[in-house]
């Protein structure tokens, strides 16, 4: 017999550390290769990491919702020599394919499963001949697991069996109890206390991290976007025909942010060990939220799409989100953030940087208001503030300023339906 150590696995080019979130087998549990040992989390993306080997579960190593390196040792199985190892290709295959694996499951499962199959049973069902489809899941959340597939008959209602309560309270006290470090929380009688989840776990440790390593500073400008109005509710309705998608305005500031930043490089920065890193590609990050948590896809080299392509590209990525289908690659490599906050109805806010980059610009709500003109006198017009918030290590109020007089001046030449397209 040999011990085999499962580490944490490599989860994408940025990810340095990453959190178990839930084990999925206990010590002694015999487990065959790519069954599913643990869920971890990074970047507020779930992933299951598989098994590498046959053989029995002998320690749980790490603490559950504890941040650890990547390649640090979670978990140790008990293994009969090198047979039931998988050959090091199989396992970086099935590595990759996990953590391409789309990241949540669906709020509510349809139909006869939770629509969500890990490689152990899409590899299982397809040894076996066995149609997924016609497989009622026992696992998380309507999940098929492997014994939903070896106990599979075509037809057949899965059985639940229910342990006798000697056994259950036997079992209980074989599980390894784990101490809390942290200090008793003292409630009212009639407080909640819910714990976080792992993806609001991952927030707060990224605000956290930023409000505590960026020196904030704040500046606001108003922009004059009569003309994004008048020339959205022009063309929405022949752009939903065509494309299949409503038209916001939020594509329109996110046209003239990716413009903006293509003349103030200094914008699409991060803060790296006393350097300034300047990045090539300009990968807008976009907040998305969810009614529990906010998530921050991103845009790849947004620079090279149009306003009718980001449009395509942030309702993919938002559907996702909300879907919770959404890829882990997608959640890496932002280089600027842009928050639609006017969507909520707020005309005025500080938005925290999303580590490690240089700015996130919040666009309000738009309003119509009485602003003078230019002769004297006065008009009603579309208004919205635009909030940015820079890390004051590497850009001054001169450096936002022209950035946002920019991005005035780029909002202000939407004027024809040829600039959507």
């Amino acid at each position: 017999m040999a011990i085999k150590e499962i580490l944490m696995p490599h989860l994408g080019e940025s990810v340095t550390e990453a959190s178990v979130i839930q084990w999925l087998v206990q010590p002694g549990d015999s487990v065959k290769r790519y069954a599913p040992l643990m869920e971890v989390v990074s970047d507020k993306v779930t992933t299951e990491v598989p098994s590498d080997f046959d053989g029995i579960v002998k320690e749980l190593i790490v603490n559950l919702d504890t941040d650890y390196p990547i390649g640090t040792v979670l978990m140790t199985l008990e293994v009969e020599g090198v047979n039931g190892a998988l050959k090091q290709e199989e396992v970086t295959d099935v590595t990759e394919a996990i953590v391409a694996e789309k990241s949540t499951p669906p709020a509510k499962p349809a139909g006869k499963n939770a629509g969500r199959f890990s490689p152990a049973v899409l590899k299982l069902s397809q040894e076996k001949g066995i149609d997924l489809t016609q497989v009622v899941g026992t696992g998380k959340e309507g999940r098929i697991t492997r014994k939903d597939i070896m106990n599979f008959v075509p037809g057949s209602v899965p059985n639940v069996e229910v342990a006798p309560v000697e056994t259950v309270v036997e079992a209980v006290k074989e599980v390894p109890v784990q101490l809390s470090q942290s200090k008793p929380v003292v409630t009212n009688s009639k407080d909640e206390i819910i714990p976080a989840d792992g993806v609001r776990k991952a927030i707060a440790k990224k605000m956290v991290q930023s409000v505590n390593e960026i020196p904030h500073a704040w500046i606001m400008v108003e922009a004059d976007v009569t003309n994004i109005v008048n020339l959205r509710n022009s063309v929405k309705e022949d752009f939903k025909k065509q494309e299949g998608i409503p038209l916001s305005f939020f594509p329109f500031f996110a046209k003239a942010v990716v413009q903006a930043m293509k003349k103030n490089p200094k914008m699409n920065t991060s803060w790296q060990d006393g350097n300034i890193v300047y990045h090539k590609d300009i990968n807008l990050s976009i907040a998305v939220t969810t009614d529990d948590h906010l998530f921050v896809p991103v845009i790849h080299q947004a620079d090279n799409y149009s306003l009718a392509g980001l449009t395509k590209e942030i309702n993919r990525l938002a559907t996702d989100v909300r879907q919770g289908s959404l890829a882990s690659q997608d959640m890496q490599g932002g280089t600027f953030t842009l928050n639609n906050t006017g969507s909520l109805g707020s005309v005025q806010s500080m938005g925290i940087i999303n580590h490690p980059q240089a700015a996130i610009l919040q666009v309000e709500s738009i309003n119509k208001r009485v602003v003078p003109t230019k002769d004297g006198g006065f008009k009603v017009a579309d208004m919205v503030n635009l909030c940015l918030s820079i890390d004051h290590r590497i850009l001054d109020g001169q450096q936002a300023g022209k950035f946002l007089k920019d991005v005035k001046e780029n909002l202000a030449r939407f004027i024809s339906d040829s600039d959507i397209y």
